[in-house]
């Protein structure tokens, strides 16, 4: 049995690394995607994890596969596609350490698995974590949603991720029907203060988180706020917890790390998150607010990851700091 099952996309990040000696940009292979970012999260801080999903039988696609292997994340639900590329995506990094993405997705590997694919077998968890760009096209669509139901059946807990990518939807409408027409099957959801104001269409934290819990019954919500920190919901208890002062490098798989960091606490704590009071929500999220802000200390996704030590020496400084 695992800690953790995520299901979704596997890709490459080309992340800048200056420029060549012609005055060109350079881009370093890294590799990412949200779901095997969480994964790579939690198996630094130690956890037991596997992924399901699909990438090329090509040379970026064996790489990624390499590189789960080397971080101790079990692969059996891993499939190398021979007719489909691996997707890859271009990060542009902006001078304040935010970036935004060019993708080569047509169709990309990652949306061509399909249900029949999905070993059930491996989806044997105390957690089940999902994003929403498995949701934007078929057959990797219906392929996530049987893997949504076993887990349901299977009584996972289960962790969802919108992440939203525009240029990946067919349209914004499409993407706001798929990603709440999953969101009552979600226990956890980790989402961005954006992406709160475009499903519920305000950005105002108390009365979007209390509503979007309210109608889809969710147990927690975190809402991200970068730098600022998290808001956190979980029925009449709210809260937000600051976040960390770094030297932002590169932002990529900070919310996966966050998450990776907020899933290890349900993990080692004795009782779910229905049963957390204030202080022991507002000391997780603390702590996965410093797992995302050490992510951002380093370039890549998954290359970024801290260690379950690295977090805890982070941690004893600022508060010594404080």
């Amino acid at each position: 049995m695992y800690d953790v099952v995520a299901l979704g996309e596997l890709l490459i990040d080309f992340t800048p690394a200056g420029k060549s000696e012609n005055g060109n940009p350079l881009f370093e292979c890294n590799p990412g995607g949200a779901p095997a970012n969480v994964l790579a999260c939690l198996a630094q801080l130690g956890k037991k994890t596997a992924f399901v999903g699909k990438v090329g039988d090509d040379e970026f696609g064996r790489f990624l596969r390499e590189v789960l292997v080397a971080r101790g994340i079990a692969t059996q639900g891993l499939i190398l596609d021979a007719k489909e590329s691996t997707t890859l995506a271009f990060v542009h990094l902006h001078a304040d350490g935010d970036r935004s993405f060019s993708f080569y997705r047509k169709p990309g590997a990652d949306t061509r698995l399909r249900p029949e694919e999905v070993d059930r077998s491996q989806l044997d968890a105390a957690i089940f974590h999902f994003g929403s760009l498995s949701l934007t096209h078929e057959p990797a669509r219906s392929a996530t949603l049987t893997a949504l139901r076993w887990a349901k059946e299977k009584g996972m807990l289960i962790s969802y991720d919108p992440n939203l990518r525009p240029p990946l939807w067919p349209s914004l409408e499409e993407a706001k029907r798929q990603i709440l027409a999953v969101m009552d099957q979600a226990d956890i959801v980790k989402i961005s203060h954006e992406e709160l104001e475009f499903l519920m269409g305000t950005g105002d934290l108390a009365g979007a988180s209390a509503q979007l819990c309210r109608e889809f019954g969710l147990t927690l919500l975190l809402v991200t706020l970068g730098k600022d920190g998290c808001y956190f919901r979980a029925g009449e208890l709210a809260g937000l917890v600051p976040g960390f002062k770094v030297q932002a490098v590169d932002t990529t798989g900070a919310g996966d790390a966050f998450l990776g960091g907020l899933l290890f606490e349900v993990l080692r704590r004795d009782k779910g998150p229905k049963e957390w009071t204030s202080e022991e929500l507002a000391e997780s999220v603390r702590f996965a607010n410093a797992v995302g802000a050490l992510a951002v200390t380093r370039k890549g996704g998954i290359p970024a990851m801290p260690s379950l030590a690295q977090v805890e020496e982070f941690m004893s400084r600022a508060n010594m700091a404080e």
